[in-house]
Formats: C-alpha cells, structure tokens, sequence
C-alpha cells in the first residue's frame, strides 16, 4: 500500500507539474500584451486541424489572420503546439519585417542539419552568413541572359505538352497531372541537363520521386511535425527531412551528371551548368568552360553537397508551384470565357509579330497573359505564407511589443492577397486588377506571392517564364472547358506545404 501511495504521489505530481510547466509556455504571448486569435488546445495550440493534417499550413494560418483583423488587432500570437509564433496583418508591420529591416529577419528558421541531411542545406533553408554567401553566388543564374539560355529547353518541353494534348483532345483530361508532368520535364532538363520523359511515361522515377517529395502521408507528416517542433532534438537524432529513397535518388542524379560532364567535359545551357561553375570556379564565366587553369579558392566555390542541395530545390520548388499556377489559372478561364479568349487573342496577335514563332521576346511582351496570371497567384499563390525568425530583439514600431530573438513570425499571403480591404470582391477572378490603371492602388505589401525583400525568390523570373511558356502553347491551340468531374468548390490539400488542388482538376480541350 505503502508503494502504492508513493507511485500515486508521484504520477500526480507529474501530471500536476506538466500542466504548470504547459500554463507557463501557453502564457508567452499574454505576458508580452500579445493578444491570440482564440482560445488554445492544451495539447494542439491554435493548430489542431493543422497537426491532424486535415487542414493545409496556410489555411489555417489565414483563419488567424482574419479572426485577428476582424477583432480590429494589427498583430497577434498563436501557438503551434506549445511554440509561440507571431502573425502580423498590419500592412506595415508586415513590410518591416519582410522588408524595411529584412535583415533582422533574413531567416526562416528551418530545418538544416548539415551533417545528417545534406539536402536539407540549400537556399530556402539556410541561414546567416551561409545564405548569404550562397545567394550571392547563385543570383546571377536567374539573370534574364541565363533565362534566354534555357528558353529553348521549355519551348521543347512545351511542344511535348502540345502534342499530349492533341492526343487528349476531345476527352476529359486530369490538368494537373499533365502540367505537373510538364513542368518536372521542364525542370528535370533544366536542373539536370536529363530528359525525363514525364509527359510520354507518368511512371518515370522523376514523377514518382516528385510526388513523394510533395505529398505527405501520416506517418511522414508526425515526422515533419517532429523536426518543427524539437529541430535540435531531430538533428541530434540526424533526421532527414525527406526519406532515403528521395535522398539517395536525387543525390545521385546530380552526382552522376556532374562526374559525366566533368569527366567529357561536356557543357550544355541549363542550371546544372552553372552549378558546376560555381563548383568548380568559384563564378560563373561565359567562356562555357566547366574548368580552367586559375583554380578558385576553396572559399570561393560551392561543395558537391552544396550543388546537389541547391539541384533539389530548384527541382521541388519550380515544378510544383508552376504547374499549380497553370492548373488554377486554366481552372479560372473554364469559368471566364471572355477573360480566355482575350488572352487566347492576345497571344496570337503577339506571334503573329514574330513570324509565328514562340520566342523569349514574345513571351516577355504577352502583358495580358502577364496580367492573368499575376491574378491567379493572387487567388492561390503557391507558397500560401512566408516563415520569418528574428535574429535580434525587434521593438514594433508604434507598440510597446519587443519581438525576442528568435520569434518565429508566419505572413498569411492567402490572407493579404483574399483580403477585401485590398481586393474588392476577392473571390472574383479579374486580371485588370494588375492593369496600368488599377495596379498602383494595390497597397504595398498587399500582393507578395514571391515575398520580397533581402528572401525575395530568387527563381521567380523562371517560374513566370516557364508559366508563360506553358499558358501559350496550350490557348494557342485549344479551348478549354471544365468537366462536371471537377469537384467544386476546390478544396486544398492538407498533406503539402505548397497550394495545391485537392483531387484533380478535370478538364475538356478542343483543339482550334
């Protein structure tokens, strides 16, 4: 009985002192004269549907948004879990952090762990003097010389897009697969100089790998969770983000082409190119050279991690968001058809000046398609908010509230780009909102599908082109219009970090 007693005082003061110590972490924001949405879970924080993986990471941070701005709030904290994150919805709160002082908030406070998970190091996720050392070196692969040197590789792939669908047309087709095939051929030949063959073969490694690494399932999602939550916990376990088969495929890839092309000396215009000058001169030079005599130094050059790193995230980021762009943006014209056959005119109009060609100059003067698609990144920006850390105390201006080092910060885009006060009417698809005439009433930091400031995307000049390029081939030669398999509304899907349909989007082209 003795025994008994002691092990019940012991288990009791254990729930009693985990509840105290729970109270305390779920009281940081109320201590600082932070104000939350609601009330919290004991257990989920302000992020229940978002940990059960029933709602998308963006979703729910637009939910707190709203409820923040409809209490009148120009700011607020949540809880994920028990991890104390800020969300801004003032317009010039958000701009001093994205913007005005970047950087004391240049970080995103993500994964990386350099030793156990080698990917996890590329430019999205890396921090401090690494990130910028590295960003300065890559900036000058998305110049819009170097976006000239690979145009002919997606007017290639577009061509393969063209021919897919002739062979479809007439029939119900699921988009999103198709674009998704697409735009992994387009970044598979561009990042990897491979041709991947999605479009011809849906099985292809490079799709399958594609999807793994997009979509979550339950037990990856804990995973993932795990790492957000306890990331130094996760990296003294050397967790990798994504799993061996996505690692040890991808590294290979890039390994092997990399030791071919060195090994043939074997130049070719596209990224990897590039990576390897990088790799191997410290910058790039357009002599086409892979090597030269004047080695650089060590500290100048990137590794062979490094480069099959930054070869992973050009490939996850600039096939999946693009071909949701597209698969939104043909949603929306089924259900406008004025606003299809206008950019469909425009289009034909602008080849008709180029002898029918379908070049980088014509593609850079299709405004209206410009137009369109800046609209459908409004409506769905495929990065639906932006993680900011604070890399020093940070005083908000006009408030008594000091954002400690290391605050996590979340930017809701689905939220600012939805929101009425910005965009009259928000659920209705209008691309002259982005006319000469409109676009200057849009309110700075209203419309930042791309982020902005110092963390600006640094690929997004090739996800517009690879948009436009994509966009033009298939309303040059088609009418599109939505199938009644289409699920409507749209629903999200929760098991990616990216704004992406749930189910397919179902689809009709007749060829013209």
């Amino acid at each position: 009985m003795e025994v008994l007693s002691t092990f019940n005082f012991l288990f009791i003061s254990s729930i009693l002192l985990l509840f105290l110590w729970m109270k305390h972490k779920y009281s940081y924001w109320e201590k600082r004269g932070v104000q939350c949405p609601y009330s919290h879970n004991y257990i989920f924080g302000h992020t229940k549907r978002l940990l059960l993986q029933k709602e998308l990471f963006g979703v729910t941070y637009a939910k707190i948004y709203n409820c923040l701005k409809k209490k009148g709030l120009g700011f607020g904290g949540f809880y994920f879990f028990l991890k104390p994150i800020f969300l801004p919805v003032d317009l010039e709160i958000v701009k001093s952090i994205v913007q005005n002082e970047g950087n004391n908030f240049v970080d995103r406070g993500l994964y990386v762990n350099e030793e156990g998970d080698p990917i996890s190091t590329n430019l999205f996720n890396l921090e401090g003097k690494k990130w910028r050392h590295l960003r300065a070196k890559l900036t000058p692969t998305f110049t819009s010389g170097k976006m000239k040197m690979m145009f002919k590789i997606l007017t290639d792939s577009a061509n393969g897009l063209q021919k897919i669908m002739e062979e479809e047309q007439g029939k119900i087709v699921n988009v999103k697969d198709i674009l998704a095939r697409f735009t992994t051929d387009v970044i598979g030949n561009c990042a990897f100089g491979l041709d991947c063959n999605c479009l011809e073969n849906p099985e292809s490694l490079f799709r399958k790998h594609g999807k793994a690494i997009i979509s979550r399932n339950f037990i990856q999602n804990v995973k993932l969770l795990l790492i957000l939550i306890f990331p130094e916990l996760m990296k003294f376990l050397n967790t990798k983000i994504f799993s061996d088969d996505i690692n040890d495929f991808m590294t290979k890839v890039v390994k092997d082409t990399v030791k071919y092309r060195e090994s043939n000396n074997v130049t070719r215009n596209d990224f990897m190119h590039l990576l390897i000058q990088l790799k191997n001169r410290g910058r790039l030079v357009d002599d086409g050279k892979l090597l030269d005599e004047g080695m650089s130094s060590k500290e100048n050059t990137i590794t062979m991690d490094e480069v099959a790193a930054q070869g992973f995230v050009f490939f996850t980021a600039g096939f999946e968001t693009s071909s949701s762009v597209m698969t939104f943006c043909l949603f929306e014209l089924c259900q406008n058809k004025e606003i299809q056959d206008k950019v469909r005119k425009e289009i034909k109009e602008i080849l008709g000046k180029y002898n029918g060609e379908l070049s980088y100059e014509a593609v850079m003067d299709m405004t209206y398609m410009e137009k369109v698609i800046k609209e459908t990144l409004r409506k769905y920006p495929p990065l639906p908010h932006l993680d900011r850390e604070s890399t020093n105390d940070f005083k908000l201006p006009g408030t008594d509230v000091t954002l400690e080092k290391g605050t996590k910060i979340a930017i809701s885009l689905i939220a600012l780009h939805n929101d009425p006060d910005y965009f009259p009417n928000p659920e209705v698809f209008d691309p002259e909102r982005f006319s000469e005439e409109n676009v200057n009433s849009i309110p700075d930091f209203a419309y930042i599908p791309f982020g902005n400031g110092p963390r600006v995307c640094i690929g997004k000049r090739f996800g517009m082109m690879q948009t436009k390029v994509g966009l033009a081939r298939l309303l040059q030669n088609f009418e599109f219009k939505l199938s009644p398999k289409t699920a409507l509304p749209v629903e999200y899907d929760s098991s990616t970090f990216f704004l992406s349909v749930k189910g397919d989007i179902w689809l009709v082209p007749r060829k013209l």
